[in-house]
């Protein structure tokens, strides 16, 4: 019969009362399990992503197949052309309500020559005032950020969330100058398109977080989608300088440095934008 022992912890004495010294010769270095029951180890850890594969946030598109991007590419740009028509009509009142604002001066023919174009102020004096109380209540002079302690409130909790709530309106106030600007555009935007849309992200030249604000007529959605949760796509129509487009693609739209040369990656987006033109049409 089987006798089951307690094991219990004990100290292992070192021969001859010598100290144990381990050292980590190369941190990087990986082994992988073979299928046979081997063990694959790279020391230098150069052949890392050759032997378990390229990492989770690794740019696909470097390991498809030139036919699957192509394939892909001109399936993207056929729903991306199909949502811009589904909205067609939108569009088309969003631009004569802009004339209504009467902040375009144009030379008139009809009913006759030098007639005039003035457009009651109605419509532009709604839209400043509901910009300006609008901003009054989003950004204040305080800045725009409340904290507000879930649950079981304790001192330190206060604390914490009045620190949070001065980082964030320090950011969002003295870092982040573009911030003001962005909102005053975007809720002047508001009430005339319908809707309007504000975009925080990463910034890798800048190298802080950045707020920008995307005009309803740059931000293409199928019409007939009642929120973006649940929507099939949405896209952020950029316009940026190439300047700008090719340091992002040089620091690899992460802010790390990429392998390719500044003439390879022009030339690249030269290839890239002539391949779109030429599907396009």
């Amino acid at each position: 019969m089987a006798v089951e022992k307690k094991m219990e912890p004990s100290d292992v004495e070192v021969m001859n009362g010598q100290d144990v010294e381990i050292e980590v010769i190369n941190p990087d270095a990986v082994s992988v399990e073979t299928d046979d029951g081997g063990l694959l180890i790279d020391f230098s850890g150069e052949i890392t992503e050759e032997l378990i594969g390229p990492s989770h946030d690794a740019n696909l598109a470097e390991f498809l197949d030139e036919a699957d991007l192509q394939s892909m590419a001109a399936e993207l740009i056929g729903d991306f052309d199909g949502d811009r028509m589904s909205r067609k009509e939108w569009a088309r009142s969003y631009v004569k309500g802009l004339d209504l604002l009467g902040m375009k001066i144009e030379e008139r023919s009809q009913p006759w020559a030098g007639a005039s174009g003035v457009f009651h102020p109605v419509l532009t004096e709604s839209v400043v005032r509901f910009q300006a109380q609008a901003m009054g209540e989003l950004f204040p002079a305080s800045g725009p950020v409340r904290s507000k302690v879930v649950g079981k409130q304790t001192i330190e909790k206060l604390q914490q969330a009045k620190r949070v709530e001065n980082e964030m309106n320090y950011l969002l106030t003295e870092e982040m100058t573009e911030y003001r600007d962005e909102l005053e555009q975007m809720l002047f935007t508001l009430p005339l398109a319908g809707s309007a849309f504000k975009k925080s992200y990463y910034d890798p030249i800048r190298k802080r977080p950045a707020s920008m604000f995307v005009p309803a007529e740059d931000f293409v959605v199928s019409y007939g989608a009642s929120d973006l949760a649940t929507c099939p796509r949405y896209t952020h129509v950029m316009k940026k300088p190439q300047t700008r487009l090719l340091n992002l693609f040089t620091m690899d739209f992460t802010g790390r440095s990429n392998y390719q040369t500044q003439s390879q990656t022009i030339q690249t987006f030269k290839k890239s934008t002539m391949s779109l033109m030429e599907r396009r049409q």
